[in-house]
């Protein structure tokens, strides 16, 4: 099994006298930045909260069931009946995804992905299946029964620009930060240093369900089990901890912040093979990268 990196509690960015004084059940980190978690995984709200219909974007889209939380969570901060003006994908897995079709029609919203992750939205290809082998807890040792097969929000896809802009979204950025998965994005913001990870790195031990539940801080590699390129995925752990970021919030675990948290991110991308890469496992020896199709299979 993999090791993981302690965080020391002072690290975390959350407010609780914050977040209760609000009472709308997300985290605020910023003005503009909001998350909440829906069970296993955080999705994420980008706009200030008089931003009004259209004025902010949703990263991610949560489990499958969760539309109804997600749209009360919007409700809350951006008024009622304030749709987004886009969906921002970090990624397409299972637990991104699963309100997604719901609320694009709902919302008459566009989607807004890399273009390697088209395939996994768009209806035309399957992720390759989830690599129980890996170890680390129950969360892994069920990957085989996680839904693999794609959406189809194909009619209103839409590609990342080419010029590292994101729709909606002045003054962010969006890195490929492949890995987890071949057209996985994370989001950086210069001004305030502000990183959204998604699944590059997590701040929790996502293959144990008991961590997952209690979310003791520490700093981890991408999800185990899904990740099917590990040469890449530490190639976006160095790139993102190149950036010194002040903040980083992850899908997976609590958001963090400022020294103690940089420490651990250079950490995990100094001693990457051996804190995050699983002893054995599906994809260690044999990754799946987009240059051979080997990312896709059948839906």
């Amino acid at each position: 099994m993999a090791q993981q990196i302690p965080l020391p509690e002072e690290a975390s960015a959350l407010d609780p006298e914050l977040d209760a004084a609000r009472g709308d059940k997300t985290h605020e980190l910023a003005p503009d930045i909001a998350y909440r978690r829906l069970g296993i995984v955080n999705v994420v709200f980008l706009g200030h909260p008089d931003a009004g219909d259209r004025g902010w974007v949703l990263l991610d889209a949560g489990l499958t069931g969760t539309a109804g939380l997600i749209r009360a969570a919007a409700t809350a901060r951006f008024g009622a009946d304030a749709r987004p003006a886009a969906i921002v994908m970090t990624h397409g897995h299972f637990d991104h995804v699963g309100a997604l079709e719901t609320l694009v029609e709902e919302w008459d919203v566009p989607v807004v992905a890399h273009p390697l992750e088209h395939p996994y939205l768009n209806g035309t290809a399957a992720y390759p299946p989830g690599d129980p082998s890996v170890g680390g807890g129950m969360m892994a040792r069920l990957a085989r029964f996680y839904p693999t097969k794609p959406v189809d929000v194909g009619a209103r896809l839409d590609a990342l620009p080419e010029d590292g802009s994101i729709p909606h979204l002045p003054g962010w950025r969006w890195l490929h930060t492949p890995g987890h998965s071949v057209g996985h994005v994370a989001l950086w913001r210069e001004a305030d240093r502000a990183l959204i990870a998604g699944d590059a790195f997590c701040t929790t031990a996502q293959e144990s369900a008991y961590d997952v539940a209690v979310q003791e801080p520490e700093m981890h590699g991408p999800p185990m089990y899904f990740t099917i390129d590990w040469a890449a995925a530490e190639a976006s752990v160095k790139r993102l901890a190149a950036l010194e970021p002040e903040l980083a919030l992850s899908f997976h675990g609590r958001p963090m912040q400022g020294p103690a948290m940089r420490a651990a991110l250079h950490r995990l991308a100094a001693e990457f093979r051996e804190v995050a890469v699983p002893k054995q496992g599906r994809y260690v020896d044999e990754p799946r990268g987009a240059g051979d199709g080997s990312a896709y299979e059948k839906p």
